[in-house]
């Protein structure tokens, strides 16, 4: 359990950023690392390739029966700017500790302990109850096409047998309350996927003269309604059952008409429902125009949409109303939210959380963002967030997604580690 550590440390050394584009590092550094410490450990490989260095690896570990478990991540990171960090973001740097560096959290750490237990199940004989398949994924910082995408189309046969996963975005500890209360929130979905292009249309002509319809300002003011739209309170019934289950937790009741003011009580608590009670639409990239005295016959922007599970046509009718008529729009990436029941193997997971801390509370959860769960789920396998954690309070988890100075305690992997262990190992609750 211990090399958990330096496995990550080595994962963390490796530059792996996805900046979205063609031109970025790619994962083979990373994805060739991975395959040869599941060689080393008598696991069997299958090492494939997208497009030019965007790599992935997949593998089976041999069960007590042949159902499998898909338990995948992803080994590209989002860009990150030395200047910003007190450690170099790819330095893998042991301090105080915890292993730092870009991908700490999401998700090289998670990745790590996957690795580390199935090493030591070598070294010791050992095997878990069903068939593990192991994904281990280019692309998910942009848009899964290198990596998922590619996977469950062209390499459909290697989940052969899962019918469910577990990946990141779940299992970790939040400290709750103003007691010792500990909330382990397990993702049971996540809010759909709209990236837009939208595009303004005008009529290009000489920056000193009165516009006749200038696309810069009409995509400028398009976009504040955008921005400026206040969503209105959405509760899907996974949410729900989040709210019920953290009063319980927390020995407090939950007001469901004021759950704004709520987020603001329950402090880190609220964050676990802040982001998924609406939909929302960010306006992110803007692109217009070549020189400050010609006006451009066109102006682009992009926006970051996420819908909950069920509002996709209210959240795009409300979408086309902001824009207006002269804006139009198109998809960059569109994923439908997805949503995995409360019980069976999200069961096991809470057990196997209880066995390792006690006096957790496990809860259901759901994600504001996306993942690769997306593309599973279009071949039937149900996803879980499941990237077991035990986190000092005074870290702010949260924060370090795509954030500066991103690391995880050593203690917190080691702990993953064994929760891991306890729920493929051990019989079912």
């Amino acid at each position: 359990m211990k090399e958990v550590a330096s496995i990550c440390s080595d994962l963390l050394k490796m530059d792996t950023t996805n900046d979205g584009t063609p031109d970025g590092s790619g994962e083979r550094v990373a994805a060739e690392y991975v395959a040869g410490l599941l060689s080393e450990a008598g696991v069997e490989p299958v090492v494939f390739e997208s497009a030019p260095r965007r790599t992935s690896v997949v593998a089976r570990v041999p069960g007590d029966d042949p159902e499998a478990l898909l338990v995948h991540g992803h080994l590209d990171v989002v860009p990150a700017d030395p200047s910003e960090w007190r450690l170099h973001p790819f330095s893998g740097e042991v301090e105080d500790g915890c292993v730092n560096g870009r991908g700490a959290v999401d998700m090289k750490g998670t990745l790590s302990m996957t690795l580390a237990l199935v090493r030591e199940w070598a070294r010791t004989g050992r095997r878990p109850k069903r068939d593990i398949v192991l994904a281990f994924l280019a692309d998910e910082e942009a848009t899964g096409e290198y990596g998922a995408g590619y996977a469950v189309t062209r390499h459909r046969d290697l989940f052969e047998g899962c019918t469910e996963a577990i990946s990141e975005s779940g299992g970790f500890s939040v400290q709750a309350g103003s007691g010792d209360a500990r909330v382990y929130p397990v993702a049971v979905g996540e809010r759909g996927t709209a990236w837009m292009k939208v595009t303004a249309h005008g009529v290009a002509g000489h920056g000193s003269k009165p516009p006749v319809d200038n696309p810069v300002a009409e995509l400028c003011r398009a976009l504040a309604r955008l921005a400026d739209h206040r969503w209105p309170v959405r509760l899907t019934p996974a949410v729900a059952e989040l709210i019920d289950r953290l009063g319980r937790a927390l020995g407090t009741t939950i007001d469901l008409d004021r759950l704004d003011e709520e987020v603001e009580r329950l402090g880190r608590a609220g964050t676990l429902f802040k982001g998924v009670i609406r939909n929302s639409a960010n306006p992110t990239m803007l692109d217009a125009g070549y020189k400050v005295n010609v006006i451009p016959g066109t102006a682009e922007g992009h926006v970051d949409g996420r819908f909950l599970p069920g509002f996709r046509d209210e959240f795009l009718e409300t979408v086309d109303k902001l824009l207006g008529p002269k804006i139009t729009r198109e998809f960059v990436s569109f994923d439908d939210g997805v949503a995995s029941p409360t019980s069976g193997l999200f069961d096991e997971l809470c057990a196997a959380l209880l066995a390792e801390d006690p006096t957790g509370r496990p809860v259901p959860y759901v994600m504001t963002g996306g993942t690769d769960a997306k593309s599973f789920a279009k071949i039937g396998i149900r996803g879980y967030g499941f990237a077991p954690l035990l986190l000092d309070p005074t870290l702010d988890y949260f924060g370090m997604f795509h954030g500066v100075d991103e690391r995880v305690p050593v203690a917190g992997l080691e702990f993953g580690v064994r929760v891991l262990d306890r729920l493929l190992t051990s019989p079912a609750a």
